[in-house]
């Protein structure tokens, strides 16, 4: 189990989400903290995983990855893990997420324009071994990416 994190670990988490190049002045200095508190805490929410590396933030229109989709997987369950797999590996598949519910498998998966997201939703996707169907859920418009709220730990 993950040790607990309290508010200043919660405050460095939200600060580097928003400017994961922020140095570690900056981070001591905004949070009130000393700069050698900022970096053993940043080190150690690294060496735990709680941070698991830092990440361009990246426009995919302007990288020419115009078409966006939701697209939701059945799949024979014994198969998962072969799937999952092949999932990984196709660019565009921007997240993956293994859930319960109508479906298997919901990907979020960015391409260059609707005959690109064709080709890899009914040509490659519904073609590997264990897919059973698919369902694509075409994004019209997204939201700014949202600064994580950490809950309290007395929030039930």
């Amino acid at each position: 189990m993950a040790a607990p994190l309290d508010d200043i670990d919660r405050s460095i988490l939200a600060e580097l989400g928003r400017d994961g190049r922020m140095s570690m002045r900056t981070l001591a200095e905004r949070l009130h903290i000393s700069r050698a508190n900022a970096y053993t805490r940043v080190q150690r929410l690294r060496e735990t995983n709680v941070i698991r590396g830092f990440r361009a933030d990246v426009d995919h229109v302007a990288a020419g990855l115009g078409t966006s989709a939701y697209v939701t997987v059945n799949l024979r369950q014994a198969e998962w893990r072969v799937v999952g797999e092949q999932l990984r590996a196709l660019p565009g598949v921007v997240h993956i997420a293994l859930v319960g519910g109508e479906f298997d498998v919901i990907l979020l998966v960015r391409a260059k324009d609707n005959a690109d997201l064709r080709r890899l939703v009914l040509d490659v996707i519904q073609g590997m071994p264990g897919v059973v169907n698919t369902r694509t859920l075409l994004v019209f418009e997204e939201a700014e990416p949202m600064t994580a709220r950490w809950p309290d730990a007395t929030t039930p």
